[in-house]
C-alpha cells in the first residue's frame, strides 16, 4: 500500500522542487509530483490540436505538392487533379477506419510497432519502430520548413534567414513541450482551431463567389508553365508521383494510435472519436483547398523560373495557401493575414504531433529494451523530456543539412509512415485471423457478436493493408531517386542500432540475474583514505571512515616525488592524526595503478577483505571553477572500480563559492555538520576533484 500523501508531504515535495535551478523553472515551470499525472491527461477538445495538428496542417502543403508535380507536364495535366485528389481522400478514409480498429485492439500506445512486433515478429516490429522514429523527425523538419515557407510568403524579406527561423521555432516548440502536455495543449489549441475556422471560412467564401459567377483568381493564373516533354510511361509515372506527394495529407494519422495513454478515460473511446474528427476535418479541408486552387487557377512550379512571366530572381513564389487566400480575400486584407498567420502557426505546431508521438514510442521501446532506458523516464513536468530533446536535436540537424527547403524535405517524407502503415495493417490482419480462430467454436450471443466484430475488423484492415502496400510501392518508385533513398538507408541503420541495444540489455540481464551460484562470506573490512596533502577535505574523509567503524582504517599517500612524501609524513606526525599513514612510491607518476596493486596484494595476504576507498571531492559553485581544478578523484575512482573487492566513497567538500550558489558550504572541523550531506531531494552542483 502506498503511503498517504498529506499536506506536510506535499510541502516537503515543494521544498525539494525549490532546489530546481531558477532558469529551468522559468523555462519549463515548477516540477510536478507523480500524483499529478492524471491532471495532465487530455480531454478530446485538447487532444485534437495536440495529436491532429500534423494531419490537419498537411492539407496546407499536400494540395500544393500535388499540383506542383502535375504542372511539370504542363497546365493540361491539371485535369488529372480531381481524380488524384479523390484517390487521396479514399485512402485517407480507409486509413482512419483501419486505425480505429488498431486503437481498440492495442490501446497501450505502441501503435504500429506493438501490432507488428506482436503479430509479425521482433524484427518486423523493430523495422516499424525505426520507420516511425525517422518519420517523426521528418515531420518536425517538414512542418517547420512549411511554416517558415508560409511566413516568407507573407514577408519575403525574411527569406535570407530561413534556416535560422526554422531552428529557432524548433527550439521554441521544445521548450513549450517540456512544460508539460497540459500546457502545450492549451498553447496549441487556439492556433489550431483558428486555422481550421479560417480555412473553412475561406473555402466557403470561395465556393460562394464561384457559385455567384465571381470566382477568385490567383495572380499566378496569368503565368504559363514551361512543360517537359513526356512519354506515355513518363506521364503515368508523373501522375503516380503527384498521388504520392498528395498522400502527405495522411501523415500524422498514426499519432492518435500512439498517444492513447495520454487521453482521459475512457481512453479508447476518446481516442477513436478524436481520430474520426481529425480525419473528417482533414478530408473536408484537403478537398476544399484543392477545388479552390483549381477554380482560382493557382500555378505553383517546382522551379519558379519555369513560370513564364514570373520574375523568379526578384520575387519569392507564394505558397498555394497564400495564393488562394489572396484570391479569395485580397492580398492586403486582414483575413489574408489571418489565414497566413494561422497556417504558419499550425504548420509550426504540427511538429508538436511528433513531440508527443516520438517520446511515447521511445518510452515503449525503452520499456521493451530496444532503446536507452533514459527514454522511459519522465521529467519534472511528467513528460518524456529526454525523447523530446533527442527529437529536437535530430530535426535541427536535418533542417540545417537541407537548408529548410520544403521541396527537398518533402521528397524524404511519408516513406517511413507508409512502411509503418503497411506493416501495421498486415499485423492487424493476422491479429483478426487469430481472433477468429479462437472464437470459432463459441455459440453464445457474446461469441457471435465478437465474431461479427472480428470479421468487420478483418475486412477493414485487409482493405487498409492492400491500399497502404500499393501506395508504399508507388511512393518508393516515384520518390526513390528524388532523395527518398536516404530514408531507406536510415531505417535499416536505425533498426540495427535498436536490435543492438536490445541485445546489450539482454546480455546484461543474463549476466546480473541472481542464481544459486552466488556466494556470500567476504571476510574483513578495510578502509583506505587517499591523501594528496593533509588538508581539511582529507580530514573530513578520514572522519567519515572512522565513523563507519571499519575493521581497519589506513591513510595512503601515493608518492610521486620524495619531497611530497616527506612533507605529508611531517604534517601527519605534527597534527597527531589518529590512523597510520602508508606511503606508496609511484615512479611513473600514476595514482590508481599503484593503489590497485597494493589492494590486490593486501587481499591476497589477508583474505577476501572488502576495501572501501574514500576520495575527497570538491563541490564548486561556478562552472568556470571546474577548469581550475583537476579531476583526479574521478579518474582514480573509474580505474579502482575495475579492481575486485573495491568500493568507492566520494566525500564532498563544498568550497565557499557553493554557499553563494546553493546557500551552504562545508564546515571546517570533522564531527560538525558534515559538508555535502545530501537532502532527501538531492543537490545539483558543479563538482571537481582533488584528492
Amino acid at each position: 500500500m502506498s503511503p498517504a500523501v498529506t499536506d506536510e508531504n506535499r510541502g516537503d515535495d515543494r521544498a525539494g522542487a525549490d532546489e530546481t535551478p531558477i532558469a529551468k523553472r522559468i523555462l519549463i515551470g515548477e516540477p510536478l509530483t507523480s500524483e499529478e499525472l492524471e491532471g495532465q491527461l487530455l480531454p478530446k477538445k485538447m487532444a485534437l490540436p495536440i495529436f491532429a495538428s500534423d494531419a490537419l496542417s498537411s492539407v496546407a502543403y499536400a494540395p500544393q505538392e500535388l499540383l506542383m508535380i502535375l504542372l511539370i507536364g504542363g497546365t493540361a495535366f491539371l485535369a488529372f487533379t480531381p481524380w488524384v485528389a479523390a484517390a487521396v481522400v479514399a485512402l485517407l478514409i480507409v486509413v482512419v477506419l483501419s486505425y480505429r480498429q488498431l486503437i481498440k485492439a492495442y490501446p497501450s500506445g505502441g501503435g504500429d510497432y506493438e501490432v507488428a512486433r506482436t503479430n509479425l515478429g521482433e524484427k518486423t516490429g523493430v523495422v516499424v519502430a525505426a520507420a516511425l522514429l525517422v518519420d517523426y523527425i521528418l515531420t518536425v523538419a517538414v512542418s517547420v520548413a512549411s511554416g517558415v515557407d508560409n511566413i516568407i510568403s507573407a514577408l519575403p524579406g525574411l527569406d535570407p534567414w530561413r534556416v535560422e527561423l526554422a531552428v529557432g521555432f524548433v527550439v521554441l516548440i521544445i521548450l513549450v513541450n517540456l512544460r508539460g502536455v497540459r500546457e502545450a495543449s492549451t498553447a496549441f489549441a487556439i492556433p489550431t482551431y483558428v486555422f481550421i475556422g479560417s480555412v473553412l471560412v475561406m473555402i466557403v467564401v470561395g465556393l460562394i463567389r464561384w457559385a455567384l459567377g465571381d470566382p477568385p483568381i490567383a495572380d499566378s493564373a496569368q503565368f504559363a508553365v514551361q512543360a517537359e516533354d513526356l512519354s506515355q510511361a513518363a506521364t503515368i509515372l508523373l501522375i503516380l508521383r503527384a498521388f504520392s506527394s498528395g498522400c502527405s495529407a495522411l501523415t500524422g494519422v498514426e499519432a492518435v494510435a500512439n498517444g492513447v495513454p495520454a487521453f482521459r478515460n475512457p481512453k479508447v473511446r476518446n481516442a477513436q472519436t478524436t481520430l474520426v474528427l481529425m480525419g473528417s476535418i482533414a478530408i473536408l479541408m484537403f478537398a476544399g483547398l484543392t477545388v479552390l486552387a483549381l477554380i482560382s487557377g493557382v500555378h505553383y512550379a517546382e522551379n519558379p523560373c519555369h513560370l513564364i512571366g514570373f520574375d523568379c530572381t526578384a520575387a519569392v513564389q507564394p505558397s498555394l495557401m497564400a495564393q488562394v487566400a489572396a484570391a479569395t480575400f485580397g492580398s492586403g486584407s486582414i483575413l489574408f493575414y489571418v489565414v497566413q498567420a494561422a497556417t504558419a502557426c499550425v504548420l509550426l505546431l504540427a511538429a508538436n504531433t511528433a513531440f508527443n508521438g516520438f517520446p511515447l514510442l521511445g518510452s515503449v521501446l525503452a520499456r521493451d529494451g530496444y532503446a536507452p532506458k533514459a527514454l522511459n523516464t519522465r521529467g519534472d513536468r511528467l513528460v518524456y523530456s529526454n525523447g523530446m530533446i533527442i527529437l529536437g536535436l535530430a530535426a535541427v540537424l536535418v533542417l540545417i543539412l537541407f537548408q529548410a527547403k520544403l521541396t527537398t524535405l518533402i521528397q524524404l517524407y511519408i516513406i517511413g509512415v507508409f512502411v509503418s502503415f503497411s506493416l501495421g495493417q498486415i499485423g492487424m490482419v493476422r491479429h483478426w485471423r487469430r481472433e477468429l480462430r479462437l472464437l470459432a467454436r463459441g455459440t453464445s450471443s457474446t461469441a457471435v457478436a465478437a465474431r461479427r466484430e472480428a470479421w468487420s475488423g478483418l475486412f477493414i484492415n485487409t482493405l487498409g493493408a492492400t491500399f497502404t502496400v500499393v501506395v508504399l510501392v508507388i511512393v518508393t518508385i516515384t520518390k526513390f531517386t528524388h532523395g527518398a533513398w536516404l530514408v531507406f538507408l536510415a531505417i535499416p541503420v536505425l533498426s540495427f542500432l535498436l536490435v543492438g541495444v536490445h541485445r546489450y540489455y539482454r546480455d546484461v540481464e543474463h549476466e546480473i540475474t541472481m542464481d544459486d551460484d552466488v556466494h556470500f562470506g567476504a571476510t574483513g573490512d578495510v578502509a583506505i583514505v587517499l591523501v594528496g596533502k593533509l588538508q581539511k577535505p582529507v580530514a573530513k574523509a578520514l572522519d567519515y571512515a572512522l565513523a563507519a567503524k571499519h575493521d581497519k582504517t589506513l591513510a595512503v599517500h601515493i608518492a610521486v616525488t620524495a619531497d611530497d612524501a616527506r612533507d605529508v609524513q611531517e604534517e601527519w606526525q605534527f597534527h597527531h592524526m589518529p590512523v597510520p599513514l602508508l606511503v606508496i612510491e609511484s615512479p611513473y607518476r600514476q595514482y590508481a595503478a599503484p593503489l590497485a596493486q597494493f589492494i590486490t596484494e593486501y587481499r591476497k595476504k589477508h583474505g577476501s577483505s572488502v576495501v572501501t576507498v574514500y576520495l575527497p571531492r570538491y563541490i564548486v559553485g561556478h562552472w568556470w571553477e571546474s577548469l581550475l581544478h583537476n579531476r583526479r578523484a574521478r579518474r582514480i575512482a573509474q580505474q579502482l572500480m575495475m579492481v575486485h573487492g573495491v568500493q568507492i566513497t566520494l566525500v564532498p567538500w563544498m568550497l565557499d563559492s557553493s554557499e553563494l550558489i546553493y546557500g551552504r558550504r562545508s564546515r571546517p572541523l570533522p564531527g560538525d555538520d558534515r559538508a555535502g550531506r545530501i537532502t532527501s531531494y538531492g543537490l545539483v552542483a558543479h563538482t571537481d576533484d582533488e584528492p
